[in-house]
């Protein structure tokens, strides 16, 4: 946790009592926990936790079943589970409503499931079900060796989708395109929106991590009723938007967050998640990408390599060595 806002030492590994699961909760012994950009944030002071969730780090899990609260039916005791949190996954026992967990899929261990659940949620509410993302149109992703790009790439083209990318480097363009990004941009290299310009595509839905920075070129590489959807707000907080194009394109513009959302979303979402894109997993179309492993004491060493920016996928926190 980050008892005060600060650097990587700010992070501190303390002992708290164990948490008890409430009426419709599970406990949730964690063997690892996903590192997401939102944690970076929280311990920076940025992106404090909704009110009553606890300020431990950490927003997706994946563990065993340790006890169950009352009036939940869906699961047992033992049973391997991943989660959706709004906090707390940094730690060795983390108690979550029964909505936002869900049963490891077949064919991945508590440290692959572990990286899949923000990711694949945020992905799934954000392309289906405001971005609409259909077969046969263009998704552009920004960040696609990211935790959420990679999962993004996957679940589009899954979907029938044709997908455009941006990356940092040439090792992450090579690491895209073996996941099956259609178009590649290097945004050290090209400006995305020309590159796009100049080989005639235009994009039907946009899954965009920059906000202001970006908020124009991405109006400008929309199609007619294209639909841009802001998930992070890495390149800044405002910016002029030209509404006589986006008027023209008759296309719309989302901003959605997960964390703070009612309990009962999240448990929509999850549910979606495990219908549409759980199976995908156990298919093999999709996968999760893992970067790193890092032990819970070295949660610095983990945040240091989001910092960075140097992983492809996922990093990981080891809480109880799997099993």
């Amino acid at each position: 946790m980050a008892p005060e806002p600060g650097g990587l030492e700010a992070l501190k590994l303390v002992e708290v009592p164990a948490p008890q699961p409430a009426s419709g909760e599970v406990l949730v012994r964690v063997e690892a926990a996903g590192v997401n950009r939102a944690d970076l944030l929280q311990r920076q002071g940025f992106y404090p936790p909704p009110s009553g969730i606890t300020d431990i780090l950490g927003l997706e899990c994946a563990g065993t079943v340790a006890a169950l609260g009352e009036d939940v039916t869906e699961f047992a005791v033992g049973d391997p589970v991943c989660a959706l949190l709004s906090g707390g996954g940094y730690a060795e026992y983390v108690a979550v409503p029964a909505g936002q967990i869900a049963p490891i899929p077949a064919g991945l261990d508590a440290v692959q499931a572990a990286a899949i659940m923000e990711t694949a949620c945020t992905v799934w509410s954000n392309l289906v079900t405001v971005g609409r993302l259909a077969p046969g149109e263009t998704l552009l992703v920004h960040g696609g060796s990211s935790g959420i790009g990679t999962m993004a790439i996957q679940v589009a083209k899954a979907l029938g989708a044709r997908v455009v990318t941006t990356v940092g480097s040439p090792e992450k363009a090579a690491a895209v395109s073996a996941l099956g990004a259609d178009v590649v941009i290097d945004y050290r290299e090209q400006d995305f929106a020309e590159a796009m310009d100049a080989a005639g595509i235009k994009a039907d839905v946009i899954l965009d991590i920059m906000g202001a920075k970006y908020l124009a070129p991405n109006v400008a590489s929309l199609a007619t009723n294209g639909r841009l959807v802001i998930i992070g707000l890495q390149g800044g907080l405002q910016a002029e938007l030209n509404l006589g194009q986006l008027l023209a394109k008759r296309a719309s513009v989302s901003a959605t967050s997960l964390r703070a959302r009612p309990a009962a979303e999240k448990a929509e979402i999850v549910a979606a998640t495990r219908a549409h894109v759980f199976p995908m997993i156990e298919s093999g179309a999709v996968r999760p990408i893992v970067h790193a492993t890092f032990d819970l004491a070295d949660s610095a060493g983990a945040h240091r390599v989001l910092e960075e920016s140097s992983h492809i996928g996922k990093v990981l926190l080891i809480s109880h060595p799997p099993q």
